[in-house]
């Protein structure tokens, strides 16, 4: 399947979204860079939001979406330890907040699984 399915949309979508966000309000991303990465953390946060435009950009197109989402899901799972460290770093906020952190963790899996099937779906194998 090489159209644009309301699936791939959605991917594009989210993929564009999250992008644009990093530049728009990078503070909340810059919180979750884990400090062990070297340089500054608006520097990863940026170039974090430039993958997900760049992956955003390529699953649009049936000739680069096999690519850009198995790109994407080596995006989800790298971006994981962001994830760890905000549900590590708001144990103590109030129950809404938490809530949303840990939710965080167990969401990736199916963001790397809508990615790969978008991969599987474009004509090749993931």
């Amino acid at each position: 399947m090489t159209h644009s399915s309301p699936s791939n949309r959605r991917l594009v979508a989210l993929l564009a979204g999250a992008g644009t966000m990093h530049f728009l309000a990078p503070r909340p991303f810059d919180e979750v860079i884990p400090s062990r990465l070297p340089g500054r953390p608006r520097t990863w946060t940026h170039l974090s939001g430039l993958a997900e435009l760049a992956c955003a950009a390529a699953v649009a197109h049936p000739r680069t979406r096999r690519a850009g989402a198995l790109a994407a899901a080596g995006l989800f799972v790298a971006v994981f330890p962001a994830n760890v460290k905000m549900a590590r770093d708001w144990r103590d906020r109030p129950p809404a907040q938490r809530t949303v952190a840990y939710a965080r963790l167990p969401l990736q899996v199916p963001l790397v699984l809508w990615a790969l099937k978008t991969a599987r779906d474009s004509g090749g194998s993931a």
